[in-house]
């Protein structure tokens, strides 16, 4: 078994709402082979991995998956299993999988996964696991365990970031992570807000600044009279001792900057302990503080907002002797808590035997393989610190007003809206001012002592930021998702154009384009998973619309989390053979999950008019808003009955209706797109547009402006029946792709004045043969000259190979194939059909490059207009 390719979705795709990996395999012969009659497969199998005796695997009891393992069962489908049972065993609570043959020994899985580079590497031991039992070869489970450890410990984000997305997600709120720096956004456009553990949007960097200088921030507090030890910066050996004797006895050295406490030496008794430790930090730390050691207990104060949200005593870490064991022994013992992970993984950290382990024992007359007595407590470090191995004690409840009222002058001194005091004193509750010390500001405090207390109750300090930074502000702006085979570009875009009259900052995706507030940033088919993250990113708009290709949805799903209005124009069959589409059905499951993934309160916006876009009625989410070119579509009277919206046409005008109201639009005519109605197809995009602009709760007399200012032209929308004059004769530009397109814009040419009809026509090469051949068949039946060309971008395809197929259809429908030919260059085929062309006549250009195109149009204007009256007299 080999990998033969993978794909990571971020978001929601066709597989799955949940995040997923699509792993495609080849089983090299393996395809009809169960487990059972491998030898010793299954039995070697659950030794190296036992959390597979767990897996129910559609058996509702424990030990489902041994059942089909004994019954006889395939390897991809146990390769799934080993996936997610790797996972749980290292402690990822994932649970969906399945696995698909898609041809002959070809399979491919698909599984959910919380951190990719861990799951391909999961992925890999798999495989590994399974050719190891096939070849009858050992497989070194520690190392490769340790491996894939090393690779998690490294991606997972740490628990202060953990709570804080799960916050957002509590709250709704969308979260993305920016690539692989373990900052995140919450909330999109406008309303997003940056987060780096707890360091977030808000943060002032300059209290950030103040916070990492221990001596500053000393300097700060002490000015406004807050308590806090006597102490300054050493600068030589000389003036430490002379500091230390002023000071008096015990002292502390630290690391001006630092943090975790890192460096940090504690109850330093005399001269010579003094000297040790300062030549052991100035080989690691520039600048060190000296300060009188405060007795007393370790706490920290949560603050958010300037607000207390959490208070702990924090403990350093002990252990108990028995006797017998070492204490070397003890602290193995302790680091084999479940609890305890090697950094901030878990709700505590492993204690690290370093020289200030071995520090502080020795003051006490201990060594790491002394024996401690029954029940002989020992504290193993002087610093509290969770990061170094401490526990954390909740004492929220006890903080007295006097020292919340103080703390809150602290966070206002040093200007951080989230930060960590640390007191030293006997007893949080009775006021500072009467004993104990300020010790520290921390900017990024860590929350996991109080999300994991040892004692005392969880406090969630992550929903306290949350809701800060969301305290002015929604949580994100609204999002509009347009999919379908044709019409998605002038619905997003006509959208888009209301949006703006309004005043609203609008980010749009098309295929001709990226804009931000109607300004283009980036040209080209922007239709996928990343042109919409970077409009959703944006901080400049006020509301994303979002053209939604099928590719993109296939290759890496939606881009956002959910929609407040998801739209379907149509399906059609298009594309189909392509990326594991092969069929209608399939397209349907594709395009289903734009409106699949809408927030309750959302709009789905479906075509009662075309059959495949209502067979995903059942799936569409939030409330339902049908439109129709006819009032009388019993699909859209039933929606209106049960309370939904409605918008149709009825005498040639839009309306818009819900329970016993009814709102006039527009009327067909007026509205630019249609050409005085006979552009069909664009009358259902306007239905489209208007649609979604109800379910976005716009005026309706803003909606009647909006599809009444829209015009098919190259500013508002370019490439879409665009019509130009040249010599006498209408050259129209338009993007069609498939056999429907030249169908509905055919359909309102022939509503139109000309003397003949001229096709420019192609079609792109990832089309099946039939479908070019129809479409061939089709233009020549209804224009009287075709120029064939072909597009720059062959897809998959030989040069001329596509022409050749849609001439052969051509001249299968054709009188005289003297009214065919074959011109590859698009440009070119063009030129020729405008120098060919007679006053009157109108020739319909189907693009690939509309920019190409356009130029070449108005540089032929340009020509026409300098030429010379024929009757002039040239002097």
């Amino acid at each position: 078994m080999k990998i033969i390719s993978y794909r990571i979705f971020e978001g929601r795709n066709i597989y799955s709402h949940k995040k997923c990996i699509r792993v495609d395999l080849n089983l090299e012969g393996y395809k009809d082979i169960p487990s059972k009659d491998i030898l010793e497969f299954n039995e070697r199998l659950l030794y190296l991995v036992p959390e597979l005796r767990k897996h129910r695997c559609g058996i509702d009891e424990e030990g489902g998956f041994v059942k089909r393992l004994e019954e006889g069962t395939y390897l991809a489908h146990i390769c799934e299993h080993i996936i997610i049972a790797i996972h749980n065993t290292l402690d990822m609570d994932i649970c969906y999988g399945k696995a698909r043959e898609i041809s002959g020994d070809k399979y491919y899985i698909i599984f959910q996964y919380i951190y990719p580079k861990t799951a391909i590497s999961i992925v890999k031991l798999a495989l590994d696991i399974i050719n190891s039992l096939i070849k009858n070869k050992n497989i070194n489970m520690r190392y490769r365990f340790k491996n894939i450890k090393g690779i998690l410990d490294l991606e997972s984000i740490g628990p202060s970031t953990k709570a804080l997305y799960d916050a957002a997600k509590e709250k709704e709120i969308p979260i993305l992570e920016l690539e692989d720096s373990g900052l995140y956004q919450m909330g999109y456009g406008r309303y997003g807000k940056l987060i780096n553990a707890t360091i977030v949007d808000s943060t002032k960097s300059i209290g950030v600044d103040i916070a990492c200088d221990k001596w500053i921030t000393k300097s700060l507090l002490q000015n406004q009279y807050i308590p806090v030890a006597k102490g300054g910066v050493v600068n030589n050996a000389l003036g430490l001792l002379f500091q230390g004797k002023s000071i008096g006895y015990p002292v502390v050295l630290k690391p001006r900057f630092g943090n975790q406490g890192k460096g940090v030496v504690l109850d330093i008794k005399d001269e010579k302990e003094l000297l040790e430790a300062y030549n052991s930090l100035k080989t690691k730390f520039e600048d060190i503080i000296i300060e009188k050691y405060a007795k007393g207990k370790d706490y920290r104060v949560c603050m958010v907002d300037n607000k207390v949200v959490a208070v702990s005593l924090r403990k350093p870490p002990y252990i108990i002797g028995d006797g017998k064991k070492s204490i070397k022994e003890l602290i193995d013992n302790l680091n084999r808590d479940n609890r305890r992970g090697d950094d901030h993984e878990k709700p505590l950290t492993k204690v690290k035997i370093d020289e200030n382990l071995t520090r502080t024992i020795s003051v006490n007359g201990y060594k790491l393989k002394s024996v401690l007595g029954l029940n002989e407590r020992l504290e193993l470090l002087k610093n509290a610190n969770l990061s170094t191995g401490g526990y954390a004690i909740d004492c929220t409840d006890i903080i007295c007003e006097e020292n919340i009222s103080l703390c809150t002058r602290i966070s206002k001194t040093i200007g951080l809206d989230v930060c960590g005091i640390d007191i030293c004193c006997n007893d949080i509750s009775i006021p500072l001012q009467k004993e104990g010390i300020v010790m520290e500001v921390n900017a990024a405090p860590g929350i996991r002592m109080h999300l994991y207390p040892d004692v005392g109750e969880k406090r969630d300090v992550a929903s306290h930021i949350v809701d800060m930074l969301f305290k002015n502000s929604p949580t994100s702006i609204p999002v509009i998702s347009i999919t379908g085979t044709n019409g998605k570009t002038t619905t997003t875009r006509l959208v888009s154009h209301t949006l703006s009259l309004i005043g609203y900052k609008v980010g749009m995706t098309t295929t001709g384009g990226i804009y931000i507030d109607n300004n283009c940033i980036e040209t080209g088919d922007t239709t996928g998973f990343e042109s919409a993250r970077t409009v959703i990113m944006n901080k400049e708009i006020d509301v994303a619309v979002l053209e939604t290709a099928r590719g993109g949805i296939i290759r890496k799903g939606l881009a956002y989390d959910l929609a407040d209005v998801g739209v379907i124009t149509n399906i059609r069959e298009d594309h189909l053979g392509l990326d594991g589409v092969n069929n209608i059905q399939d397209l349907i499951q594709v395009k289903s999950l734009v409106v699949e993934a809408v927030k309750d309160n959302g709009y789905s916006i479906l075509n009662a008019d075309d059959d495949q876009s209502l067979n995903v009625i059942d799936k569409a989410r939030g409330n339902l808003i049908l439109f129709s070119k006819d009032k009388e579509n019993i699909y859209l009277k039933e929606n209106i009955k049960k309370g939904g919206y409605g918008v149709y046409i009825y005498n040639n005008a839009i309306y818009v209706e819900k329970g016993k109201k009814i709102f006039h639009i527009a009327e067909v005519k007026d509205i630019p797109i249609t050409l005085q109605g006979n552009l069909e197809y664009n009358i259902e995009n306007a239905l489209a547009a208007v649609a979604t602009l109800v379910g976005l709760k716009i005026d309706y007399c803003m909606i009647s402006k909006g599809i009444k200012s829209f015009k098919s032209d190259e500013n508002n929308n370019p490439g879409r029946f665009n019509m130009y004059e040249v010599n006498g004769v209408t050259v129209v530009l338009d993007y069609g792709h498939n056999l429907d397109g030249y169908k509905a814009v055919v359909a309102g040419l022939k509503k139109m004045k000309y003397s003949r009809l001229i096709g420019v026509i192609g079609l792109p090469g990832d089309r099946a043969d039939e479908c070019i051949l129809e479409l061939g068949k089709f233009s020549a039946e209804n224009f009287h000259h075709i120029y064939i060309k072909e597009d720059k971008d062959k897809r998959g395809r030989k040069k001329g190979e596509v022409a050749k197929i849609l001439y052969k259809g051509a001249v299968s429908s054709s009188k005289s194939n003297k009214d065919i030919e074959i011109i590859l260059e698009e440009e070119k085929a063009l030129q020729k059909a405008m120098d060919n062309a007679n006053s009157g006549d109108l020739i319909m250009a189907f693009f690939e490059d509309y920019i190409c195109l356009r130029d070449l149009i108005k540089k032929n204007q340009i020509l026409t207009e300098e030429k010379p009256d024929k009757n002039e007299k040239i002097i």
